[in-house]
């Protein structure tokens, strides 16, 4: 009986107080990403940054490698309210929401500016869809852009014909049948053997994808091509959300804010070492000649038709503003 009544007058005291301070939540966050990728470490500090200033109120455990659930699985699990959060690559999400892969229509962004201003108009849209999902933005982060890769030196698309070129994707594929070159499908894990079987001699992918898979025994020259950024989303269940007390609510999204800042920061830099890496390899990195970039812009145009013919309503929402604020920047760039 008397332990009975310290129980109920503890519970009565939890009640009594700041609402939120003795109920802590304790999320899980599920990536399929590594534990030492630079999106995971953002996502920790995050985790951390969010448990330090609710004083332990809210507590995230971050489940990389696809530990907890498969990237394929983790926006459906997170919508359930399976799990609380979750971080996918955004263009995955296509097939629900076609908005989301518009980051991966190949050559419209020419730099980090380009792409925080597709995100700029990109973003009220996509959480709209996430809405309707049950879900919350949280923060989004790009990769390093896709570069040119190549055995010999490339000038314009012309040098590009008849070459073997490693595929992953439809876009991939698309950019070989444009370029003349003839689509090798290789996923990446297999990335040196197949280079070092000579199954192929171009490839379009990020500075750090080829840093870390040293395609430079193979491969000698990388050309900062921007033929897209794609980007990695952070999410949240909208019930767990809601369930937080308001000043901690608060505390997530100025966290968020903090962690998206902090990793395009982290992304730019992850690209610059990656570079640096692979000219110490001996690799040639250089930008795109002045002619491969005028082709690659036309082809971009060229993309984002097709896209825009595949889903007009959601594709004008998004790429008339962003062209437009593209075509003020460089006016202005120009005075």
């Amino acid at each position: 009986m008397k332990s009975g009544r310290y129980v109920a007058v503890a519970a009565a005291a939890c009640m009594g107080w700041v609402q939120g301070a003795c109920a802590q939540a304790e999320w899980k966050l599920a990536t399929g990403y590594g534990a030492g990728s630079f999106q995971t470490e953002n996502i920790r500090r995050f985790a951390q940054d969010v448990q330090t200033a609710t004083a332990a109120r809210v507590r995230i455990a971050v489940h990389p490698n696809n530990m907890l659930v498969p990237m394929a699985g983790i926006r459906q699990e997170v919508a359930s309210g399976a799990i609380e959060a979750g971080e996918v690559i955004l263009s995955s999400l296509a097939a629900q929401m076609p908005l989301a892969e518009a980051d991966s229509v190949p050559f419209i962004v020419g730099s980090y500016a380009d792409a925080r201003r597709l995100w700029k108009y990109q973003r009220p849209l996509i959480e709209r869809e996430f809405a309707r999902n049950g879900l919350v933005v949280l923060y989004a982060v790009p990769w390093p852009a896709q570069g040119l890769y190549a055995r010999q030196p490339v000038r314009s698309t012309r040098d590009l014909r008849g070459l073997n070129m490693r595929t992953y994707n439809a876009a991939t594929e698309r950019i070989a049948e444009l370029v003349g070159a003839r689509p090798v499908q290789v996923a990446m894990t297999e990335v040196g053997q197949a280079l070092a079987a000579g199954r192929f001699e171009t490839m379009v992918t990020s500075s750090v994808t080829g840093a870390e898979n040293r395609v430079s025994a193979h491969l000698k020259y990388f050309y900062a091509i921007y033929a897209w950024m794609p980007k990695n989303i952070v999410f949240l269940n909208r019930r767990a959300f809601d369930a937080l007390a308001p000043a901690d609510r608060d505390v997530v999204l100025k966290a968020a804010e903090a962690a998206e800042a902090r990793g395009w920061a982290m992304s730019e830099d992850a690209d610059r070492q990656a570079l640096a890496q692979l000219a110490k390899e001996g690799m040639t990195v250089e930008p795109a000649p002045l002619e491969l970039r005028q082709e690659l812009r036309r082809y971009g145009e060229r993309f984002s038709l097709e896209w825009l013919r595949k889903v007009p309503q959601e594709a004008n929402l998004l790429f008339v503003p962003y062209f437009t604020g593209y075509q003020a920047a460089s006016s202005a760039a120009a005075r």
